[in-house]
């Protein structure tokens, strides 16, 4: 059922970016933008106030740089001043003094993981930490002494391999039960073959230098019941190998995905596709030699060069179930991703994203997020909130919800927009909601025009209190909200007030 009138609505003025943890943005003087701190580091004037040279910091010294305009941080082993940055960073001042004059890697880990700092603040670099003295055997202090037997997260698992005289099979064993084919993410590229395997909050990685040459087509294949991977290879050459290959960096490990650096691979663009005024359909299509499948609620980070500096920016695929009328041919969701980016003339990355030619390169990540499919076990009722570019996340959801999800009884989408002009995919919402009868979708504008006969106005108690109805007085409820970070902050804020519990609510957080 579609509850909208003649006409429908558009999206706030905000690219949806997802990360697991949000933060506010803080608006910028004039003249500090990315690209004006690009500028400036490329200026030649000194930003670490040391003359070029390089310091080895001792904790000591870190300590005493704790004031906004002597400011030193450590990430990963290497300190910068970060004084310069303070009035471009986005985030604000305070954020960054949170880590003052101290080791900020866990902070910048939990915030943005995937900013590439090594090249924003590389002219900020005042050296590396000093190492500390090694305690002799035996004298370590209680506090550094780790109980293995409290170790918490999955058994590691274990890979053996066997080949015939064309193949080479690599076998995973998880331990695990609940393995499927999007928790697999292979590469093989400049000789170096890396399979890894996402298993709840940790990674386990293959990393070799393979023995012989193979073919750039594979293929994978999970036993889900046995949790057995199995990764087929193809021998270049019909000879028999001595041994798989030599093992690389991190190679055989089992380490918590927030200790892993993120892992990029080109992608070719292959589509563009206007959808609203200002929304662009990309698919990028992956290596021959990639096994990627982004799992639901998940999103990857699109990296370019742009004045010589890497920017990143994290953007939520969505799936091609919708995208029958925009695209002449569909190619499985193992060889193309697909993006829904609002493009922002102003920006620094869209624009440059919007100038690419089919056919040019754009590096993409692995998949990260922690929406968990679980989440949806027994669900009777689904709710999304969602404005603008927000809608990213919900496209699978959706999808997802209406065909693998028994108990469903109603998924209802609430879509905030500023105009008509803004509705991505509207036609194909309204046809979903006519095709099944569980699902309900309500547009909502705040700038519309005079002709506009539905709802208007922002997220609000009196609207969401009228819209999330359960089925039955104690059924299942999940509901997912995505948006421009003031629209899910004051979202999350109402749906407390309504007596809605932190289990039944997931944010993706802009």
């Amino acid at each position: 059922m579609l509850n909208v009138p003649s006409r429908a609505f558009p999206g706030p003025s905000s690219q949806q970016r997802v990360a697991s943890g949000g933060r506010s943005k803080v608006p910028l003087k004039q003249g500090r933008s990315l690209m004006d701190w690009i500028r400036l580091t490329r200026s030649g004037k000194d930003l670490t106030g040391l003359k070029g040279r390089l310091f080895e910091v001792t904790e000591e010294e870190l300590e005493k740089h704790n004031k906004k305009d002597d400011c030193w941080i450590c990430i990963r082993g290497f300190v910068y001043n970060v004084s310069p940055y303070m009035e471009y960073h986005p985030g604000g001042e305070d954020e960054l003094m949170r880590a003052a004059g101290s080791d900020g890697t866990d902070l910048f880990d939990q915030v943005h993981r995937w900013v590439n700092y090594e090249s924003m603040l590389k002219e900020c670099l005042v050296g590396k930490m000093a190492i500390k003295p090694a305690i002799p055997k035996g004298m370590h202090p209680k506090s550094q002494v780790t109980d293995t037997r409290a170790r918490e997260g999955p058994i590691s698992p274990s890979y053996d391999w066997f080949q015939t005289d064309s193949l080479i099979t690599i076998i995973i064993y998880t331990k695990q039960k609940d393995m499927n084919l999007d928790s697999v993410i292979v590469d093989y590229q400049d000789d170096s073959f890396r399979a890894e395997t996402i298993i709840k909050d940790y990674s386990y990685l293959i990393h070799m230098e393979l023995f012989r040459e193979i073919q750039e087509d594979f293929s994978v294949r999970v036993v889900e019941n046995v949790g057995k991977i199995e990764i087929v290879l193809k021998k270049k050459e019909h000879t028999s190998w001595k041994c798989l290959g030599r093992a690389l960096e991190n190679h055989n490990s089992f380490t918590p995905r927030k200790d892993t650096a993120l892992y990029y691979r080109k992608c070719q663009l292959i589509s563009k596709e206007d959808v609203t005024h200002d929304t662009k359909l990309f698919c990028l299509m992956l290596p021959p030699s990639s096994y990627l499948q982004v799992p639901i609620g998940q999103h990857v980070y699109l990296k370019l060069t742009i004045a010589g500096t890497e920017i990143v920016k994290p953007y939520t695929p969505v799936s091609h179930s919708l995208l029958f009328k925009l695209m002449e041919q569909v190619l499985p969701d193992d060889k193309c991703i697909y993006f829904l980016i609002k493009i922002y003339p102003a920006g620094l990355f869209t624009p440059e994203l919007d100038h690419l030619q089919i056919g040019d390169f754009v590096s993409v990540s692995s998949p990260e997020g922690n929406f968990k499919i679980s989440q949806f076990q027994e669900l009777e009722d689904l709710f999304l909130l969602a404005a603008g570019t927000g809608f990213t996340p919900m496209v699978k959801i959706l999808n997802y919800a209406l065909t693998n999800i028994p108990s469903l009884r109603k998924v209802k989408l609430m879509f905030f927009n500023k105009t008509e002009d803004d509705i991505i995919w509207r036609s194909q919402l309204e046809n979903l909601a006519f095709k099944d009868k569980r699902c309900d979708i309500e547009f909502v504008l705040s700038a519309p025009t005079s002709g506009w006969n539905g709802k208007q106005g922002h997220i609000s108690r009196a609207l969401l209190s009228e819209f999330l109805k359960r089925s039955l007085d104690k059924s299942k409820v999940l509901i997912c909200i995505c948006g421009p970070t003031p629209f899910t902050e004051q979202g999350i804020r109402l749906l407390h007030d309504l007596n809605f519990s932190k289990d039944e609510i997931h944010s993706f957080t802009a």
